[in-house]
């Protein structure tokens, strides 16, 4: 291509080199990410963001090897997103999964990356290790529900699976709740929920923690019910739950169809995201038994105030949170302004 003389190509020689914090797990522990309050925080900030509509959140594609055939938990899922707000930014959560890779290969069964770009440039700003993050915002969503669904003073929790994100609930649900007394917990392998029941023993030691021999027993004891497994085939049963139960199903496919139905208030952390991909409720939609009409809010309607949480001590509340890609996002770049104010993090060069 010619260019006339008078024309001037940019000159780049001034411009800063464009630059990225890289912060692996031990880094994103090191600026708090191993607890629980960071999260809390800015999961509920952002949930009150999601309300105002000040976000862009596609709808997140599933990347299936297996087709059909393949165990519902393995795949990768790709999760971008814009924040608005006081502090805007955009990012990506890239995760994923394999339902055999803790028995099998030893592994954690979820790992992932998040990438952090500055919307005024679109360049990428921070990568950061995703496992940590996910499992602590997926908790923080259970405690943020928990503060306006469960009822007031609540003792007792079930969790069914004891898995890393089990692990990250309790953790989380303790640290914000130093009224519960007892966590009942079960798990097909036995070995796992005595495992967790110890270790949690150790940090919280004024805890009970009962190990059932099923989901069911399990489930009948806990004012809040926490299910953390990667199952497809939905068993919690209406009637196993007492009056005043709230459960948090963030591994989405443990609760049975009529759950949905009975209970006083089903609530979605977002409804595009819950209606798809031929979870339980979309299975209730394309069979004309649920609509959005029927559900009674979004989660950051309650926070932010729109509507009420709990009225009583008699409701059972479901949450049905697909996990939306702006609680990672949030997350991430909270840990990431704490990293750059500490210093913290591997600083690496884009060219």
């Amino acid at each position: 291509m010619l260019i006339h003389k008078e024309q001037k190509q940019p000159s780049n020689k001034s411009a800063p080199q464009p630059r990225l914090l890289y912060l692996n797990k031990e880094d994103i522990a090191r600026v708090g990410g191993d607890t629980s309050d960071l999260y809390v925080n800015a999961i509920t900030d952002v949930l009150c963001l999601h309300t105002q509509k000040q976000f862009v959140q596609p709808l997140k594609p599933y990347l299936r090897t297996e087709g059909k055939e393949g165990h519902i938990a393995d795949r990768i899922i790709a999760m971008p997103a814009y924040i608005g707000g006081e502090y805007p930014v955009s990012g990506i959560k890239w995760i994923g999964s394999k339902h055999d890779n803790p028995t099998l290969r030893g592994l954690e069964r979820a790992s992932g990356l998040i990438i952090l770009n500055d919307p005024s440039t679109n360049y990428p700003i921070a990568v950061l290790e995703a496992s940590l993050i996910n499992s602590m915002r997926t908790a923080a969503v259970s405690v943020v529900a928990a503060k306006h669904l469960a009822k007031k003073g609540f003792k007792t929790v079930a969790i069914i699976g004891c898995g890393l994100i089990a692990r990250k609930q309790v953790q989380s649900m303790l640290e914000q709740f130093p009224q519960i007394t007892s966590i009942y917990l079960y798990d097909l392998y036995p070995a796992a929920a005595i495992k967790l029941a110890e270790d949690m023993k150790e940090l919280f030691p004024h805890v009970s923690f009962i190990i059932e021999n099923s989901a069911e027993k399990s489930v009948r004891q806990g004012e809040v019910i926490i299910p953390c497994t990667v199952t497809d085939q939905p068993y919690i049963q209406y009637d196993w739950l007492q009056k005043g139960a709230f459960i948090s199903n963030i591994s989405i496919m443990d609760v049975q169809k009529e759950v949905f139905l009975k209970a006083d208030k089903v609530i979605v952390d977002d409804w595009e995201q819950a209606n798809r991909e031929k979870k339980v409720i979309h299975q209730l939609v394309l069979e004309g038994k649920f609509s959005k009409e029927q559900l009674y809010a979004e989660l950051g309607e309650i926070v932010i105030g729109e509507k009420v949480g709990r009225e009583n001590d008699e409701e059972i509340i479901i949450l049905n949170p697909m996990g939306m890609a702006i609680e990672d996002i949030a997350c991430a770049y909270a840990i990431y302004q704490r990293a750059v104010n500490m210093q913290i993090g591997t600083t690496l060069s884009l060219y």
